[in-house]
Formats: structure tokens, C-alpha cells, sequence
């Protein structure tokens, strides 16, 4: 398995005023991260819209990374949902020779229990051809995979690589550190609590920021792994304002506000899902342009 320690980012699709997939931004997209120094891609994940797009659009999608990534950066792709007999056969059945992992986020809406939780991961497990992370968002899945269920599961599957935690709960994060079994990696997956997660003694973040700064997030994880705290802070305080920008519309409406201000990607998203506001883009070029100045 390539080091999945580091700055990764969770790739938007660009979409066409039409809706359809715009596959020259996104090539545009994987090679300004390339640039920027992120260590490695997700593709598919929620940022990507992957719950509105069709089996074809996911297919292009995959192609288009995989072509414009070259093998430059390892690459992540996102599989997960809330039936795991369905799953299984997508595990065995998808291509994914280009890919060095799977994210699979915790079943949502079903709300199973912390044994449906490790019962559908130990299935997932005998079926992937690939490590797996694990991803715990409750915001969005109506359950919390707590680090007792998670330790279970990297200490019985050896393909159960990491964790990306998006708990918003610090004491949660810290536990998981503490209790995880030698070499399984602990990802934030809030671009806010990245830097506490590496201080923390973390492992490094699937971000959505970083995607539209990528040298400069890049540059505050790897301090932070360094053990340059300072200076990593001194990254974060200046990135925090649009880390909470961004995710005031949903997400991914705000990162598709930061490329449509680079000139990189349209702003349009699929509905249930809207595109931001002119009120939120205009504190988010706002920023941007802080974010310029401070690096002039």
C-alpha cells in the first residue's frame, strides 16, 4: 500500500452549465493539486457529488483522474452506501487496478448498530481487493462509529488500513489515536480539525480545502508532521476563516465557489444541492484574495 499519510483531497466533479460532467476542468482540477503538492487524491467521495451521478458519469470520472494523474499522486476511490450485499458485488465487480484504497463511509439512514457497523466492514473486508478507510461522518449518516468498534475492525482485518474521522468531537479523535492498534493511520475528515487531528498525534487529513489551496494546505500538514507546530498553526489561522466558509451552503457549493474565483471549474452542483449564494461567493472571493496578499 503507497503512504497514505499526508495531505489527500476529496476531488469535486465539475459540472457543465448543461449538468453534464466537465471533464476539462477536471482534468484541470487533478493537475493544479498535483502542483500544489497534495500527496494524494480521493475520488468519488461525498465532495464529488458521487450520490447524483450515474454508474457512466462515475465511470468518466474515474477515467478522466486516472488520465490526467499519469500515476503522479496515488489515488483513493470512494465506494461505500447502506446496503452492504450491494456493495460487495461493487467491490468485486468495479475496476480498480489504477487505485491504491477504498473509502467506504459508515452505512447512513439505516442507522445500524455498533455490531451492524462491524458486521458490514468485516463483509466489506473479505471482499475488497484493496486496503480499506474507514470514514465516520454522523453528521451526514445519522450513527457515530465509535473507536471501540473501529479498533475491532483494524485489529481482525489487516486490510483495514486507517480511519478518516469526521466526528467533530476532538475527545473522540484523541481516544482513536490512543487506542489504535501500531501502524493504522488516523485521517481528519474536517479540513478544521486537520491540524489538532496531526498534533494530536494523527496521521493527516482527506480534505476539501485543500483542493483550492493546495500549497498552502499541503505545507501546514507536512509542518504539522514535522512536528513545526508553530508554523503550521501560522497556515491554519490563516486558512481557518474559508475552512468555515465553504461548508456554510453545503458542501461541495462552496470549494466550486474557490475554482470558479481561480478560473479552474463552473460553480454549478446537482440538486437536491444549490450553488452558493452571491452573497457567500463574494465573502469567499473576499478571502481568496486575503489569501493572495498574505502570500505575495
Amino acid at each position: 500500500m503507497k503512504d497514505l499519510r499526508g495531505a489527500g483531497v476529496a476531488l469535486i466533479t465539475p459540472f457543465k452549465e448543461d449538468g453534464s460532467v466537465d471533464v476539462e476542468a477536471l482534468k484541470k482540477v487533478v493537475a493544479f493539486n498535483i502542483e500544489g503538492n497534495i500527496d494524494y487524491l480521493v475520488v468519488l467521495g461525498t465532495t464529488a457529488e458521487s450520490v447524483t451521478l450515474s454508474k457512466a458519469e462515475k465511470q468518466l470520472v474515474m477515467r478522466t483522474v486516472e488520465e490526467a494523474n499519469q500515476g503522479a499522486l496515488p489515488l483513493v476511490i470512494g465506494i461505500g452506501g447502506n446496503n452492504t450485499a450491494a456493495l460487495v458485488e461493487e467491490f468485486q465487480t468495479t475496476d480498480l487496478s489504477a487505485y491504491d484504497a477504498i473509502l467506504s463511509v459508515s452505512p447512513y439512514y439505516n442507522r445500524p448498530t455498533q455490531e451492524g457497523i462491524y458486521q458490514h466492514f468485516a463483509a466489506l473486508s473479505q471482499a475488497s481487493p484493496l486496503p480499506i478507510i474507514l470514514y465516520n461522518v454522523p453528521g451526514r449518516t445519522g450513527s457515530n462509529m465509535l473507536p471501540e468498534t473501529v479498533v475491532r475492525l483494524a485489529k481482525k482485518f489487516d486490510n483495514i488500513v486507517a480511519v478518516k474521522e469526521a466526528c467533530g468531537d476532538m475527545t473522540q479523535v484523541q481516544e482513536q489515536i490512543s487506542k489504535r492498534p501500531e501502524g493504522f493511520l488516523v485521517l481528519s475528515g474536517d479540513d478544521i480539525t486537520a491540524l489538532p487531528t496531526i498534533v494530536a498525534g494523527g496521521d493527516g487529513v482527506i480534505s476539501v480545502i485543500g483542493q483550492g489551496l493546495p500549497e498552502e494546505f499541503s505545507k501546514m500538514v507536512h509542518e504539522g508532521l514535522d512536528g513545526n507546530t508553530e508554523v503550521a498553526y501560522s497556515y491554519h489561522y490563516r486558512m481557518q476563516d474559508g475552512m468555515k466558509l465553504i461548508f456554510e451552503e453545503g458542501n461541495p457549493a462552496g470549494i466550486k465557489a474557490i475554482f470558479e474565483y481561480l478560473g479552474l471549474a463552473k460553480p454549478f452542483v446537482r440538486l437536491p444541492l444549490i450553488t452558493a449564494s452571491d452573497a457567500l461567493k463574494h465573502r469567499i472571493v473576499s478571502f481568496m484574495e486575503s489569501m493572495i496578499r498574505i502570500t505575495a
